[in-house]
């Protein structure tokens, strides 16, 4: 549905606030860097699981950021992006019949993935204003055939962090039932007011149940370059890196010396990421407010969770059988307002008897935009004001 919505834009002329690209410039060291590896001829396969020097800065990095010790011989697999490791845990870590358990709402490649392995997805629903789960739902889904549990940290849709407690709560169940945590931490370093960024890996007792997934892709306007990567102990490793050799064989050889470069940026490269998010944060949601359109205020990520159930809108024009109401509010929102949105209803498993009343109620927009383009967007999501 993401990709769908960005087509649904450049077909109608929207502005593309959907899909999950930062419009801004990578760091020129770290292009450098590649074109450079071209040039000198690193254009082939590279070791499997990852060139050595970039196995060697992902170390460092979790050892320093995240508060992990991890040997990069034994503990880390470079992949093609976050999906693939995500794909390859799943792979790697579940049977046919197994379960998994995802907090709800969820990024939407995560079930496709344990469907195509057989796993069966379990879902604790994350409900009311601060978006959190009750403790006894969630402990009510872990039972013997649990084998993981899915998280996304700064959450893709809804911009949650995930609070130490929470994570701690997760883990105890986790070290109970036997359960391995896959964390996807694609966005760990785009917090905004003071939050912090907490690995489950490095809570007590998930040294050996946790696969913890980044990459370039976020972090540093690289999503084409498809550099990922999973880190977990030696046991899940060596599964992991069985699939993912098969899988891809070995992520973009020039694109692994460019992260090298990346992950060796300064703190400074990192203040000032955060700085420039929230700053485009807090335009977008001026632009909201001035629209009258009500929002979740995001604490990590570039989403904002807009809420439309109270807007004046054709939803008779835009109703289809195969539509939910959010699908339909997507539809008007990039044909009548021009902009492009992403309905909730992608982040949400479709039950019997209709969709839960949150996807109705509520779209995902993203804020990871040039000036130029929230501005453009700003003026068009005014025209809500007027209707």
């Amino acid at each position: 549905m993401i990709r769908e919505m960005t087509r649904l834009g450049e077909e109608s002329g929207a502005v593309n606030l959907s899909q999950g690209l930062p419009e801004f410039d990578p760091p020129p060291a770290v292009l450098e860097a590649a074109i450079e590896a071209i040039r000198r001829g690193e254009n082939q396969y590279t070791f499997p699981f990852g060139m050595p020097a970039l196995r060697a800065a992902i170390a460092h990095k979790y050892q320093t950021y995240n508060h992990i010790q991890a040997d990069p011989d034994t503990d880390i697999t470079v992949t093609c992006g976050v999906s693939e490791a995500v794909m390859s845990s799943i792979l790697a870590l579940t049977d046919p019949g197994d379960e998994v358990v995802i907090l709800e709402p969820w990024y939407e490649n995560y079930v496709p993935g344990c469907r195509m392995t057989g796993a069966i997805p379990r879902f604790v629903p994350m409900r009311g204003p601060e978006l959190t789960f009750d403790p006894a739902e969630l402990r009510a889904a872990f039972n013997r055939r649990t084998r993981l549990v899915i998280l996304n940290t700064p959450q893709n849709p809804t911009g949650r962090v995930l609070t130490r407690a929470e994570l701690t709560e997760i883990a105890r169940l986790c070290q109970e039932f036997g359960v391995v945590a896959v964390t996807d931490e694609i966005y760990e370093h785009i917090l905004y007011d003071g939050r912090e960024h907490i690995s489950i890996g490095s809570l007590p007792g998930m040294e050996d149940r946790a696969v913890t997934i980044s990459g370039l892709g976020k972090t540093y306007s690289l999503t084409g370059w498809r550099i990922g990567w999973a880190v977990a102990h030696p046991r899940l490793t060596a599964l992991i890196r069985k699939v993912h050799d098969y899988m891809t064989i070995c992520a973009p050889a020039p694109f692994q010396v460019g992260g090298i470069t990346a992950l060796n940026l300064p703190e400074t490269f990192y203040t000032h990421l955060r700085r420039q998010y929230d700053e485009r944060r807090r335009y977008l949601l001026a632009a909201l407010d001035q629209a009258g359109f009500p929002y979740r205020i995001p604490e990590g990520a570039y989403y904002v969770m807009a809420y439309f159930d109270h807007l004046h809108w054709d939803r008779e024009k835009y109703s289809r059988p195969h539509w939910n109401e959010g699908r339909a509010f997507a539809e008007f929102m990039a044909r009548e307002v021009g902009v492009a949105v992403v309905p909730g209803s992608s982040f949400y498993e479709e039950r019997e008897g209709g969709a839960p009343p949150a996807e109705k109620r509520w779209v995902r927009i993203n804020f990871a935009k040039r000036e130029e383009t929230l501005q453009a967007a700003a003026a068009r999501l005014a025209r809500l004001a007027r209707l």
